[in-house]
């Protein structure tokens, strides 16, 4: 059962000091993590459901103007969220929530300025609709200014939520921030899209049914963070001079690498629209929601762990915080890894579900998967940076990663499309990741990669990239192929289960889920009188 109160939340905690147990932390990492990947699989599921909604209901031209649509509100609601979400994150494990603490002040400090600059961008945006929606898209049986200023109109929304989600994470035990965002959200959303598509309301309807659950993730959130901070029982809400300057410090360089981070997919999806039309778009984004799919451990990971790390560095345990980023790492590979070497050997497989014209985006998806092999196997360096307050270089590993992207997008999306964007996207992940591991290593101060985490990938590399390269050959990369190869891995997968080495492995890690000690950690003695 997961613990409640501040010690799930990590608001509230009193300092532990250097000495504090690093088999407890690595017991309250796992407990999350796990959480944590639950939500993202039924996230995946759920947001997988919604990319086959939407290609099946609305075609390579159609989706790829639904795509752009949502590039819009992605990227505008994140660069108005001017990096508060991830201030949060970082700022309240390290209060007092509750109507003696000072938790509530960041609120004001976090909420104000961001909805400010979304009301503002909204309303530019639905003022200039017509003129981007000529630009951009190019669909005549779309009234595309309709499409922009619902998209404009809904970034206020989506900032009010995201940041009230983050909120949650750290006030609430992990299970109600994914009730919100991993249920109630995706839940909602193919339904909805569905609905219109079936009905035949048309692309515009089925937008609205995507923009609509957020509004309800943002009562539900409201309603969730009221209690833990005190909000209207006592809780004082207003902000100090130096919590302004604290949080905004930090914040302010996390709002470029946000909209990077956030945009990364739909920069891509937008170039390609542009220089090579609405099809290939449609194409690579469809392309995306694989990639986007095979992240889900890790991001899963990281919400589950970030405020961990935040309390962590902020008492000066950098070893500890480096013990549980290893041993994220070593899950997020042997979760994430297998996903992507599939994608990349059995991508027209894939890509045949959501329709015959989309097994074009065979190669993409192939370089892609391959360079998130390498985003998944340097492990969540990113929120280290971000949780040890270095907002900063995170924001200039991700600009060097954006640049590498567009730069590339325009040299070869015109004449290679989407295969062209995906090879400029993989080139601006590797560029980000390997500056964010070398610059995680130099402030941690600790090793971020030790000799499990090589063999975890090494294994995965010959059982699930061994049996995949058999299927291909055997039935080739469609269908066929893809059913030779999940046979293999379910073969191998019970003759595995009869290993006793295999079986202890699993009993430690369902032990040390439980509470017990981590894998290769004893059982603490007590200590005499």
């Amino acid at each position: 059962m997961e613990a409640t109160g501040a010690a799930a939340t990590g608001v509230g905690v009193e300092p532990r000091g250097p000495g504090s147990d690093a088999a407890a932390e690595a017991r309250r990492s796992a407990r999350a993590g796990v959480a944590g990947l639950l939500g993202a699989a039924v996230n995946g599921l759920l947001g997988f459901a919604l990319a086959v909604v939407i290609t099946r209901g609305y075609g390579t031209t159609g989706s790829g103007v639904f795509f752009a649509a949502i590039g819009v509100v992605t990227v505008a609601a994140a660069a108005c969220t001017l990096g508060a979400e991830t201030g949060l994150i970082w700022t309240l494990p390290r209060r007092r929530a509750g109507a003696a603490g000072d938790a509530a002040r960041v609120l004001p400090v976090a909420l104000v300025p961001p909805l400010s600059v979304a009301v503002l961008v909204a309303a530019v945006g639905v003022i200039v609709a017509d003129p981007v929606a000529s630009r951009l898209l190019d669909a005549p049986d779309v009234d595309g200014g309709v499409v922009i200023a619902m998209s404009f109109g809904a970034v206020p929304v989506v900032v009010g939520m995201t940041l009230l989600l983050a909120v949650v994470r750290c006030v609430r035990p992990i299970r109600a921030y994914l009730a919100v965002q991993s249920v109630l959200l995706p839940l909602a959303r193919p339904a909805l899209v569905g609905v219109a598509a079936l009905v035949g309301w048309g692309l515009v309807a089925g937008l609205a049914g995507w923009l609509v659950p957020a509004a309800l993730a943002l009562l539900a959130a409201l309603a969730l963070v009221a209690g833990p901070l005190a909000v209207g029982r006592g809780a004082a809400l207003r902000p100090r001079r130096q919590d302004w300057r604290t949080f905004w410090r930090f914040a302010l360089p996390r709002a470029g690498s946000v909209v990077i981070d956030a945009g990364a997919v739909w920069v891509g999806v937008l170039l390609t629209s542009v220089l090579a039309g609405q099809a290939e778009a449609g194409v690579l984004g469809a392309v995306g929601r694989y990639v986007l799919a095979g992240q889900l451990a890790m991001q899963g990971l990281r919400v589950a762990v970030s405020p961990q790390l935040s309390r962590l560095l902020g008492q000066g345990q950098p070893a500890t915080a480096a013990t549980v980023h290893r041993q994220m790492t070593r899950w997020a590979v042997a979760l994430s890894w297998p996903v992507y070497l599939l994608l990349a050997i059995h991508g027209p497989a894939f890509l045949q579900i959501f329709g015959a014209d989309f097994t074009a985006g065979a190669t993409a998806l192939t370089v892609l998967a391959v360079a998130m092999l390498v985003n998944t196997g340097v492990g969540n360096v990113q929120s280290l940076l971000l949780m040890s307050g270095h907002s900063g270089l995170h924001l200039a590993a991700a600009s060097a990663g954006l640049l590498v992207t567009v730069s590339l997008g325009v040299l070869l999306i015109p004449g290679h499309g989407a295969t062209g964007a995906a090879v400029a996207w993989a080139a601006g992940i590797v560029t980000e990741n390997v500056l964010a591991f070398g610059a995680a290593r130099v402030v941690v101060g600790q090793p971020l990669a030790d000799v499990t985490v090589l063999r975890a990938a090494l294994a995965v590399v010959v059982s699930v990239g061994g049996t995949a390269m058999v299927g291909a050959l055997v039935g080739g990369r469609a269908l066929p192929g893809l059913a030779v190869t999940v046979g293999g891995l379910a073969a191998g997968g019970i003759v595995l289960l009869t290993v006793p080495r295999v079986r202890r492995g699993i009993r430690a890690t369902i032990s040390q889920i439980r509470g017990g000690p981590p894998e290769g950690v004893p059982p603490r003695q007590p200590k005499g009188r």
